[in-house]
């Protein structure tokens, strides 16, 4: 094989590449940011809200106190990919949403981080 085509094959493949990302920034910006309820962020200034930067602190918090319509327009505005690996790798969310997410997602609960630390951990015996 000629070298000429080996760097011409690599400079196509890096383009290609490029593209897809240009084209991936370029939807993610196109999206409409989602409108979610009050309640799930009562603590917080939407207005000053980061969507971006703090990404994975609005999935879980979205997942963990928001109703189904919530839940949709999150997963409309980060990719399914997004979703998963915030919270696959979330350090805490409650029980019922772990088995909410396992759903969603379509992973196993061994595979979530919090579900790990939840089982390794033993509770409290009840009195």
């Amino acid at each position: 094989m000629h070298p000429e085509l080996v760097i011409i094959f690599l400079m196509n493949i890096v383009t290609t590449i490029e593209t897809k990302k240009m084209d991936k920034n370029k939807k993610q910006s196109s999206i409409k940011k989602p409108y979610f309820h009050g309640r799930i962020f009562w603590d917080i200034n939407l207005d000053k809200l980061d969507y971006d930067k703090s990404a994975n602190f609005i999935i879980e918090r979205v997942f963990e106190r928001g109703d189904v319509e919530d839940i949709r327009q999150c997963r409309r505005y980060y990719n399914e990919e997004k979703v998963a690996e915030a919270l696959l790798n979330a350090k805490f969310l409650m029980l019922k949403t772990i088995y909410l997410v396992s759903a969603v997602v379509g992973k196993p609960l061994e595979d979530f981080r919090c579900y790990k630390q939840r089982v390794s951990t033993p509770e409290h015996y009840p009195y």
